[in-house]
């Protein structure tokens, strides 16, 4: 199957913004972000390069969740100006890589993201992959045909989700229904306040028995629902929750995905990247990052050094576990 690599470009510059150590470029621009971010692509584009691309931004603007919920993001403390700069920046880095950037004022990332998955998922042959810094996007996963790549740990471990791994992870709720989930929990990350008293194992208990917030209320409102229910339990249900309907069904359109945001959307074909590195290879060697650039020119050398650098650091990293595990009152080693 071909692939189209969707990026949630805010979300990994965020990410590599704080995962590396800060760097700048010869201009004397901070720098530390764009390494993280050519680092990843290089990496991508070595193992398994995608037939298409894109890029998606959020934009300065307050969104269409600003205007529904004046408190949405609003505990987040402004970004820093060294990250604003790179995020601007990171346009240049995607381009040399041949991959087209898209933003819309009022729309986030991820509702773009939903945009062109939505458009392009039809198509057969054709498998889509995410690639962020966070789960927003799990809504979308889709089989293993529609997947979400997100990082584990800074800049290099990532984990794919499929279907499989989504109902996995969250007590064998689907995709679709983590916007029921996420309205119900809420998402701290975004200020959504979800439903006083519900948390994850709640959360998934009520959507695993009554499918959908919507279902639930029906059911506590007694205006349809699953039959058999009744009795003290769902009494208690009511009095916990029933109250809540309005701040369930906000912050169920705060998480829900927008898939069909008014971005103008290219064929496939054109979201085609350069073929050949020496987009990427000027750029490295613009910005001066002479390790990317050995690791683009030179891939054997660049592996072999890391390999040796790896296996410097190994006795060390078994001494730290060993100790870590070893019991603290040294008696105990005798029984």
């Amino acid at each position: 199957m071909k692939k189209l690599l969707l990026i949630d470009a805010n979300s990994i510059i965020h990410r590599s913004f704080h995962a590396l150590p800060p760097l700048t470029a010869p201009d004397g621009s901070p720098a530390g972000a764009l390494y993280g971010i050519g680092s990843i692509l290089l990496k991508l584009w070595r193992e398994d390069r995608p037939d298409y691309a894109a890029a998606l931004f959020d934009r300065p603007e307050p969104t269409f969740r600003d205007r529904k919920y004046a408190e949405y993001k609003a505990q987040r403390p402004p970004a820093p100006d060294e990250l604003i700069a790179q995020i601007v920046a990171a346009h240049d880095l995607f381009h040399a890589f041949g991959i087209r950037t898209f933003e819309c004022p009022g729309y986030e990332a991820d509702d773009l993201i939903a945009t062109l998955a939505t458009k392009f998922a039809p198509q057969d042959g054709l498998r889509i992959v995410i690639l962020t810094g966070d789960r927003d996007t799990l809504q979308l996963v889709d089989g293993d045909k529609l997947v979400v790549q997100t990082f584990n740990k800074g800049v290099s471990d990532t984990t794919i989700y499929d279907e499989a791994t989504v109902k996995e992870r969250y007590g064998g709720l689907a995709p679709r229904q983590l916007v029921d989930y996420k309205a119900l929990v809420g998402d701290p990350s975004d200020n959504i306040k979800g439903v006083p008293g519900i948390g994850p194992k709640t959360a998934t208990e009520l959507i695993g028995r009554f499918g959908t917030v919507k279902n639930l209320y029906a059911v506590l409102g007694g205006t349809g629902g699953v039959a058999g229910e009744g009795g003290k339990e769902m009494e208690k249900l009511r009095a916990r929750f029933g109250a809540f309907k309005k701040e369930a069904e906000l912050s169920e359109e705060l998480v829900t995905l927008e898939r069909n945001a008014p971005i103008e959307v290219p064929p496939l074909e054109d979201l085609a990247p350069i073929p050949g590195m020496d987009g990427p290879a000027a750029y490295f060697e613009k910005m001066q990052f002479a390790s990317l650039l050995k690791r683009l020119i030179m891939p054997a050398a660049a592996e072999k050094e890391d390999a040796a650098r790896s296996a410097m650091k190994e006795p060390k990293r078994q001494a730290k576990k060993e100790k870590e595990e070893a019991p603290k009152n040294p008696q105990a080693r005798l029984f």
